[in-house]
């Protein structure tokens, strides 16, 4: 079963659209065959603002992705190490880069983002990032 991190931008599609970008995501979502693993990062991009802002419906959803979650990447010095690493070799954010990392640490197979083909991000070949952005 592959193992896929997913960057905050597919579950917020999910949470909230219902174009074709929501339809993508939840195919990702609800892809049987797929294990996900994830970080305390993503779950600091997802939950504050709607916790905040009174949408406990998107909330719940969140929730219910992260009990899904198989694996969960340590937040220590290898990590930042290896955040740093991706930052610098393939030009991204910070956001990004601890996505990577995480997603690196954990032997995920697949990071899987909802960000535009022409994004840093999708540069990375390790592991293999696809987006659920029409070409």
């Amino acid at each position: 079963m592959p193992r896929t991190f997913i960057d905050a931008g597919i579950l917020i599609a999910a949470a909230r659209g219902d174009d074709d970008l929501a339809i993508r995501a939840m195919e990702v979502l609800d892809d049987p065959t797929r294990e996900f693993v994830s970080s305390a990062f993503v779950k600091l991009e997802v939950i504050p603002q709607p916790t905040y802002n009174r949408r406990q419906e998107e909330v719940d959803f969140m929730e219910d992705f992260f009990r899904e979650v198989r694996a969960w990447a340590k937040v220590n010095e290898d990590l930042l190490r290896t955040t740093m690493e991706q930052a610098c070799a393939y030009g991204l954010d910070a956001v990004d880069a601890l996505h990577v990392a995480a997603a690196k640490t954990l032997e995920a197979d697949e990071l899987v983002t909802a960000e535009r083909a022409t994004k840093p991000i999708c540069r990375v070949r390790a592991p293999r990032v696809s987006t659920i952005r029409p070409r």
